[in-house]
């Protein structure tokens, strides 16, 4: 049996392991390490820690003081920003060696990114919440509905038997809100019909939203594309579909107040969980506006009916769009400052939902 040399071993793990030396100068890489950061080794060794990191000034403190105190130290959760302006949460550990070990290195780091664990567990706490929160509704949905179909009978019967025209007006008014409420009730549900499946394109169904949108806003507004072309059809029901992605650029559109830029961005993301489901391929559509983000109080609740940041809203669209897309497997995350607001749908090419 053959025996893995170390630097065999080093090339093979997936976490990022790096060497420092006395001068907290890089003296080696793994291959994990290059992918982190996105560049070889033959272009970043001799580079100094604070030219790796030189947004990250917390982090060099911390490797300067365990440098000078000889004491190994393990940190949970460190954002880093790296080169290019990602920022990524790791775990990190930091070890000493001894000057036996190694005459060029001083420092072993070993950083275990967890950007994907913790994004994991925050889709299946939403999706948790996104089911029972569905469950009250059909309840509470249930409790209105009932109520209101006897009221709405009622007013009907009443109205025949009043012979004053203006009396009639009155039950008018019962019938025509017991019906606003139906429907509100209704949208509040989101489409319960089962999925009538049928081949998708994403980009036409992009190409139709972003028409309907510039007809309604014919100016002040900017509607750029990035489409990787190379994105396969997929198992869906296009109407549902153009209904999430309309609530979310119609929001993005109202949030700018009709004036900026909204980008439509696809892309490939593979390997990547939903849920408790590991899917191969997965569709990844951006909606990314330039108006002034979500309030930081109610980014944990946007995906609940009735929450809006807008003046008027019905706080329904985007809990309608998180419905749609969890009955086709996916699901929407929004990433929001001052500036850029990112919605993502991710919506797996090999769904079996419906």
């Amino acid at each position: 049996m053959s025996i893995e040399t170390p630097s065999r071993i080093l090339e093979n793990l997936a976490t990022t392991v790096l060497t420092f030396d006395t001068d907290l100068r890089l003296t080696s890489i793994n291959p994990a390490g290059e992918m982190l950061f996105e560049v070889s080794a033959k272009k970043i060794l001799g580079y100094r820690l604070d030219e790796l990191l030189p947004q990250s000034r917390r982090m060099v403190k911390t490797l300067t003081e365990t440098l000078k105190s000889r004491h190994p130290f393990t940190a949970r959760g460190v954002r880093l920003k790296l080169p290019g302006a990602r920022g990524i949460t790791v775990d990190c550990t930091v070890s000493p060696l001894s000057d036996n070990d190694s005459p060029e290195t001083a420092l072993l780091v070993e950083l275990t990114q967890v950007d994907r664990l913790m994004r994991l567990a925050r889709d299946e706490s939403m999706l948790d919440r996104q089911a029972a929160n569905r469950a009250v509704m059909r309840g509470l949905a249930h409790e209105i509905k009932n109520p209101l179909g006897g009221l709405r009978g009622a007013a009907q019967l009443l109205e025949r038997e009043l012979p004053n025209k203006e009396l009639r007006e009155y039950t008018r008014i019962i019938i025509h809100e017991a019906d606003r409420l139906r429907k509100l009730v209704d949208r509040m549900m989101g489409p319960h019909q089962p999925l009538q499946k049928q081949p998708v394109n994403i980009h036409e169904i992009l190409e139709h939203v972003r028409q309907l949108i510039l007809v309604e806003v014919p100016v002040g507004l900017t509607i750029d594309r990035e489409y990787d072309p190379s994105i396969p059809e997929f198992e869906g029901e296009p109407e549902q579909i153009i209904q999430a992605v309309l609530n979310i650029v119609r929001n993005a559109t109202e949030a700018m107040q009709q004036q900026g830029m909204i980008r439509l961005r696809t892309s490939i993301e593979r390997s990547l969980t939903i849920g408790q489901k590991r899917h191969r391929l997965v569709l990844r559509v951006d909606i990314e506006d330039s108006g002034p983000g979500i309030p930081e109080e109610i980014q944990e609740h946007i995906f609940y009916p009735m929450v809006t940041a807008t003046p008027g809203g019905t706080g329904l669209g985007l809990s309608i769009a998180q419905d749609i897309l969890a009955k086709h497997g996916g699901l929407i995350e929004c990433c929001s400052r001052p500036g850029p607001t990112v919605f993502s749908l991710f919506i797996p090419l090999e769904s079996d939902h419906g």
